[in-house]
């Protein structure tokens, strides 16, 4: 009888915590749907993985090399898409964790994208406006094979923007030979981006914030509101919120944060940022570090900062009846099942932070057609397809009694795994 030959496992190097608690998610809900053992496997690991050594002439002469990174999850439904992030603790677990989330969010939301995130290890706090250009365009094209708008189409994250996207689009223009605008999304308006896509993922947080408050029937006519990180994100979901009349308690940014349990004027508050860097010292606000603002009393808390924000050692001092994600992967594993076990209505990174990626597809769309929309046509869009995905994932939460973020990832996964079922397994 032959021996039966052991199946070499992708390898490793992407295993990092974060990677690990986006392979979690998968493992759980792949096991409470019953999901085909073959597709299961497929879909753990990332489709292509790049690593990229980029050497950068800084301004007093000198080159410095910097790491950087591009991760293809998955691109059965079309492209790949997903932010690039400049930050000192980006690696290859991160943004291979960010680009499997990323796979499921354009799934739930209906999107023919696959999911996909890139980013440097740098401090561009650090760097001078030239060393971030150099920086930008050495790495598009390090990474450029990857790169196109049927292939790949980065878009801003942590510590990039509209500027950063438009030396992508320049760079890899000019190695094409002539101007692609849909290479990336998230580029100014001037130079073929989309009206209301800077505020996007603010906007789509905000919109389930009310939603969330409706599904839990909650009746204060002005609910409360704490918003950690008070970045683009943040900054837009607390405006919004509190131009809708709910009461803004609580802010912060990485420095620390404020609090007013009779509200915060948002407008001064951003006016004051403006003008000091932070939000402390802000006037007529008490003093609150990071830690302490997730224990103040609230109806809603948004987490729009970093990844695992919320987890085993502070879940328990939370006080709040709803949390919101707008940053991407703030609450473990055990800490959401606690939250969910609490009785506190989780809405999940997937859907509730999938402005940003919907309007970046408008933008794709209006790129490619060469026919741009107003603002008030893109909020319109935007809002008729997260309210489409709202009404599925608390429908099916009620209906299965799944958490919210597995009722969205079951949703999300179903589509891609149907899809991988008719296209088969190539050769």
């Amino acid at each position: 009888m032959a021996a039966v030959e052991s199946v070499a496992k992708p390898t490793m190097e992407c295993e990092t915590q974060h990677f690990l608690m986006a392979q979690r998610q998968l493992d759980e809900i792949a096991l409470e749907m019953g999901l085909d053992p073959e597709l299961h496997e497929r879909l753990r690991y990332p489709k292509r993985s790049l690593i990229v050594t980029i050497p950068v002439r800084m301004d007093d002469g000198t080159v410095h090399s910097y790491t950087g990174y591009r991760v293809q999850h998955d691109v059965t439904l079309g492209p790949a898409k997903g932010g690039v992030r400049y930050h000192p603790d980006v690696n290859l677990g991160e943004v291979s964790g960010l680009a499997m989330l990323m796979t499921w969010k354009c799934a739930l939301m209906g999107l023919p994208y696959g999911g996909a995130k890139g980013g440097i290890r740098c401090q561009p706090w650090k760097l001078s406006a030239g060393e971030l250009e150099r920086l930008t365009r050495r790495y598009t094209s390090e990474i450029i094979n990857l790169l196109g708008p049927d292939k790949d189409i980065p878009a801003p994250d942590m510590y990039t923007n509209e500027q950063t996207m438009a030396w992508i689009m320049d760079t890899y223009s000019i190695n094409v030979g002539h101007t692609v605008p849909s290479v990336v999304t998230g580029k100014p308006v001037s130079i073929g981006g989309s009206y209301g896509r800077q505020e996007a993922t603010g906007r789509g947080v905000a919109f389930c914030v009310r939603r969330a408050v409706a599904q839990v029937g909650m009746e204060k006519p002005t609910p409360t509101v704490v918003v950690q990180g008070f970045g683009n994100v943040g900054a837009v979901t607390a405006r919004l919120l509190h131009d809708a009349g709910y009461k803004v308690v609580g802010v912060s940014d990485v420095h620390g944060g404020v609090y007013n349990p009779s509200g915060l004027d948002i407008p001064r508050l951003q006016a004051y940022l403006s003008e000091m860097g932070k939000v402390g010292g802000f006037p007529h606000a008490d003093q609150v570090t990071n830690a302490e603002l997730l224990q103040l009393k609230c109806d809603v808390l948004v987490p729009a900062a970093l990844a695992n924000q919320i987890h085993e050692g502070n879940v328990g001092t939370l006080n709040c009846r709803i949390v919101v994600e707008g940053a991407n992967g703030p609450t473990s594993p055990e800490a959401d099942l606690q939250l969910h076990e609490a009785g506190v209505f989780v809405v999940p990174d997937i859907l509730a932070n999938a402005g940003g990626v919907t309007v970046s597809y408008f933008e794709w769309v209006q790129g490619l057609m060469h026919l741009f929309w107003s603002e008030d046509e893109v909020n319109d869009r935007l809002e008729q397809i997260m309210g489409r995905a709202c009404d599925q994932v608390f429908e099916m939460s009620a209906r299965t009694r799944l958490r919210p973020r597995m009722s969205a990832l079951r949703i999300g996964i179903a589509r891609l795994a149907e899809a991988k079922r008719l296209r088969g397994l190539y050769p």
